[in-house]
């Protein structure tokens, strides 16, 4: 997208592109003005992608984004692990990859709909106080109760 802004910025000044061969690096561009006949070498840098410009930011985002997958493939391998092996490290373990879990997904969603500076502010702190109370209550289930593997065996059972 920022090629086609770019591009489209030189092409509205009488030059015509000629040719365009694969971004991310510094392109010669073959280009004639509208006024003259003579073809001259334009040199010009032009990005199929932002990530050369956001710098740590975008790393930052691959970094939460492969987090998000292993707390995902956890929570699959965590299945299993629940049935075969009951107990409080489980217990404790679900508590938080669910926990994490519900967060970053409604997170998302937060994202995608809600608009505006204190309607987001507002909805990430109620977020935040949410998974806070869910974590709590769950920790507060596997210590005074029977566990998350255990509920959910007996739950299947009758």
């Amino acid at each position: 997208m920022a090629a086609i802004v770019r591009i489209s910025s030189v092409c509205h000044r009488g030059v015509k592109l000629q040719f365009y061969r694969s971004s991310l690096l510094a392109q010669h561009l073959v280009t004639q003005q509208k006024d003259q006949d003579r073809s001259y070498l334009l040199t010009a840098r032009i990005h199929g992608s932002s990530s050369l410009r956001a710098g740590s930011v975008s790393k930052a985002a691959s970094l939460h984004w492969t987090g998000e997958r292993v707390v995902s493939v956890l929570l699959l391998a965590m299945g299993p692990a629940a049935y075969y092996f009951p107990g409080p490290a489980i217990d404790y373990s679900l508590a938080a990859a669910l926990t994490l879990h519900g967060h970053w997904g409604l997170g998302q969603v937060l994202t995608d709909y809600v608009h505006g500076e204190p309607k987001i502010k507002m909805a990430n702190a109620g977020l935040f106080l949410l998974s806070t109370v869910t974590f709590a209550g769950l920790c507060y289930f596997n210590y005074n109760d029977v566990g998350i593997c255990k509920a959910v065996a007996l739950l299947w059972s009758k």
